[in-house]
């Protein structure tokens, strides 16, 4: 060697990965010499055919294999240094510096070379002292199982015994077919799960060891087809699904009955990942066909993954016993007539104080279109029990697919005198605009919808034959401001009757403000805006049409409150409103946005100079109901419908707001004269003397008074002997004659002329 070798604290050993094309491997470790060098290709330890350089050199060197190793092959390179003294130094003689170092430098490399094997063995941790790790002699140990004792010494055991012991302090060792006995799996019983064979024979005798042995089955992966109905007696723990069961067997039977009925209690079952499919859709005329009944549970947890194609999903059932007290999670339930059914079989059965989470029923919008299909049914034996009670429902969504065909679908139908029903975030997609069908005696019942695409009219349905006021629907979608809103400002529930002729062309409204989509004069302020009456207002039998550039709307005073809610019954009406600052003057665009609603944009019209809605309020577009935010600068506000794109009827308008405030309302005001029938004006007057059977005449300007309304005159003094007549001689003048009946003149002292005008 050329120079003297540095022994590094690396590693004897490094493996490479084939990847087909490479063959030269470095080893990153120092050798003596190359035949010291052992590689290995998969483990095979290769005699020749490659080439070693770099021995002697401290950084190590590389293998040269005469072909690259194939892809993911492994090759492994170790040193392996030869055991053995090749030198000798004599008593007396010269000491070599050389030949020590290389005698030294084996000893480290064989050193290290052991380390790295014993990295490999079992042995025992340092911190574990004492014990004896001795193997028994041959002979002792043959054809027998290497264990520990109680203490950890080496001990040999029986190969039949097949003790198993948890790894851990304390644990006490079991038989292997302890061990499996501690759950059970339908493949123990020879369920197979690949969709084609028939698993009931296997799954049946599965439930069967489940009840004999008080353990939970469960079902793996996999579609267990059966042609059997099927019973996991209430013996049994409770039931795992990790797959589902296909049921193919006899039509109106139940595919899979949980739990004993009679007065059996079914209690603590832990049922998780409940998944049962009809091979073929049910023609949902038979009751009898259910997916799964589960009869008498208590203080249980269930959770139903999907029941799919029966006529009745899922059935939890009271016998002569209840169900009670258990959560339920339930999952889908596809093309089922009847989702869940909440039954009693007897008299001495019940069905209460059960929460259930989620749910989605659905129903395919090609499947039995002919027929009625409900989400939750409530429902009893003839002569069973019919009080159900306190059953809490949570976020379940309802998509029927009904509202296009003569079939109905209902998310609820209540067929027995139940109460405190409570369903909070209820989703209704493609159903009927029906919440719940009542038939019986229901009450208390309180169905929160979250969402329906049917709009806001959500209704709960009484038939003929129910005998309470069963509940009521509470909306959260559709102008939520609207609904809690619950102070109302002002109401006009029939416009025909609040209608007034003002005169022979021009028609008013009481408490209400005409509005023209086109005020001539470049107008600025509140009351060139607000007018007591116009023409092109049709009047009908129920209330007034909105024709071309005509609106109504309630003028408030919003200086504290900012949030209202208008409601409206009248044909597709469109939202207006028109704001103004403390000084009456309109805010424009220009001031930035001064009006939100809730269910719809609202846009500037700058023509009209107010703002409108981006569409009309109706149900098609999910835009009925609207709550209106003012911006905090709006002191007062026109609020109210117009006609936009056609003419329609309006019959009924009322105006809320948030409970904590009561703002005014302005009509009929001396500098805001609208929305009034009734007019009324005074003026000082000092009569002459009046001659007996004589009469003397005042003038008072009413504005608005037109021939043809109803007028009455009075003074503020006695005038005995003396009548007050009024008539309207003139637009906007009443002319008030006194009277003078007595046989003497009469000379009234100065006083107050009042008058009081009707309009029709």
């Amino acid at each position: 060697m050329a120079e003297h070798i540095r022994i590094g604290d690396v590693a004897p050993r490094v493996q490479y990965v084939g990847d087909g094309a490479r063959s030269d491997f470095t080893f990153p470790f120092p050798i003596f010499l190359a035949e010291e060098l052992e590689v290995r290709v998969d483990g095979i330890v290769l005699g020749s055919g490659f080439t070693v350089s770099g021995a002697g050199q401290s950084a190590g060197g590389t293998v040269t294999l005469p072909s690259p190793p194939g892809i993911g092959s492994t090759v492994t390179l170790r040193r392996r240094v030869k055991v053995e003294r090749t030198s000798d130094f004599q008593d007396n003689g010269v000491l070599r510096a050389r030949t020590l170092n290389d005698e030294l430098d084996r000893v480290v490399a064989a050193l290290q070379e052991q380390r790295e094997e014993l990295s490999s063995t079992l042995r025992r941790d340092p911190a574990d002292l004492g014990g004896d790790m001795t193997l028994p002699m041959r002979t002792a140990r043959a054809n027998r199982l290497l264990g520990f004792d109680s203490v950890g010494d080496i001990v040999v055991v029986p190969r039949d015994s097949a003790l198993l012991t948890a790894p851990f302090p304390g644990a006490v060792p079991h038989t292997v077919e302890d061990k499996l006995a501690e759950t059970l799996s339908a493949r123990d019983f020879g369920a197979t799960g690949d969709g084609v064979t028939d698993d009931g024979p296997a799954l049946q005798a599965a439930m069967n060891a489940a009840a004999a042995s008080g353990k939970v089955l469960t079902i793996g992966e996999g579609s267990f087809r059966t042609l059997q109905p099927l019973t996991l007696p209430g013996a049994a723990a409770g039931l795992t699904m990790l797959g589902r069961i296909i049921y193919a067997g006899p039509g109106g039977q139940t595919a899979l009955t949980i739990g004993n009925g009679g007065s059996t209690r079914n209690a603590n079952k832990h049922h998780i990942g409940i998944s049962v499919m009809r091979a073929t859709t049910s023609d949902w005329l038979d009751e009898g066909d259910i997916g799964v009944v589960m009869i008498n549970h208590d203080a249980s947890l269930i959770e139903v993954r999907e029941i799919t194609g029966f006529t009745i999903g899922l059935r939890t059932l009271g016998d002569e016993r209840g169900f009670e007290d258990t959560t339920l999670i339930l999952n889908r339930f596809v093309n089922n007539k009847i989702g869940l059914d909440i039954h009693t079989l007897t008299a001495a059965a019940w069905n209460t104080s059960i929460r259930y989470y989620g749910g989605h029923f659905a129903v395919g919008s090609t499947v039995h279109t002919d027929k009625d299909r409900f989400g939750i049914r409530l429902s009893a034996a003839p002569g069973a029990y019919v009080a159900h009670n306190r059953h809490l429902f949570d976020g379940p969504n309802f998509e029927l697919n009904s509202r296009e065909i003569a079939a109905t679908g209902i998310p609820f139908l209540c067929e027995v005198n139940s109460r405190a029903i409570v369903a909070r975030g209820i989703r209704m997609e493609g159903c009927d605009p029906i919440v719940a069908r009542h038939t019986a005696g229901a009450q208390d019942h309180m169905y929160e919808v979250a969402w329906a695409s049917q709009g806001y009219a959500i209704e709960i349905e009484h038939t003929a034959t129910a005998t309470r006021l069963g509940g009521v629907v509470k909306a959260l979608h559709q102008a939520l401001p609207n609904r809690e809103a619950t102070r109302e400002v002002a109401a006009v529930p029939s416009l025909r009757a609040a209608a007034i002729r003002w005169n022979a062309t021009e028609t008013g409204f009481e408490r209400l403000a005409c509005l023209s989509t086109n005020v001539a004069g470049g107008p600025t302020s509140l009351p060139q805006f607000a007018f007591p009456a116009l023409d092109s207002y049709t009047l009908t039998n129920r209330g007034v049409v909105l024709t071309g550039g005509r609106g109504l709307g309630f003028v408030v005073d919003t200086s504290r409150c900012k949030d209202f809610a208008l409601t409206v019954d009248a044909d597709s009406p469109r939202l207006i409103v028109m704001a103004f600052d403390s000084s009456w003057n309109l805010l424009t665009e220009a001031a930035g946005t001064m009006v939100m609603a809730s269910g719809q944009s609202m846009t500037w019209n700058a023509t009209a100079r107010w703002w409108q809605g981006s569409a009309d309020m109706d149900d098609a577009g999910l835009t009925r109901l609207q709550a209106i935010r003012l911006a905090p600068q709006v002191a007062t506000a026109i609020i109210g419908v117009a006609r936009i794109t056609a003419d329609y009827e309006l019959r009924a308008m009322r105006l809320h707001c948030d409970p904590r405030h009561a703002p005014p309302l302005l009509f009929g005001l001396p500098d805001l004269r609208i929305g009034v029938r009734e007019l009324i004006a005074e003026q000082a007057w000092d009569p002459a003397s009046i001659a007996a059977g004589a009469s003397v005449q005042t003038s008072v300007t009413v504005a608005g008074a037109r021939p043809g309304d109803f007028v009455q005159a009075s003074f503020s003094l006695a005038t005995s002997g003396c009548v007050f007549l009024a008539q309207i001689g003139a637009q906007d003048t009443v002319t008030v004659t006194v009277w003078n009946r007595s046989g003497a003149a009469v000379d009234l002292n100065p006083g107050t002329v009042r008058v009081r005008v009707v309009k029709a």
